[in-house]
């Protein structure tokens, strides 16, 4: 299925989780806030949340420095 992550789209597999998009992305889930459809997932959330044909996700990922 297609889903547009953070404006691109991306291939995935039907019944992917948030979770499972993440591991694909290769990005931290303790370092990222996922928007899906607009609204804020909490991270404990990530595993039950599966995506649909057409969603949009914004992955914003947490940057450090000083």
């Amino acid at each position: 299925m297609r889903i547009i992550v953070n404006g691109n789209e991306k291939q995935v597999k039907d019944h992917t989780s948030i979770a499972t998009l993440l591991e694909l992305v290769g990005v931290n889930p303790e370092q990222v806030v996922a928007e899906h459809k607009g609204t804020i997932v909490s991270p404990q959330h990530y595993h039950g949340t599966f995506l649909n044909d057409g969603d949009t996700i914004e992955l914003i990922q947490f940057v450090g420095g000083g």
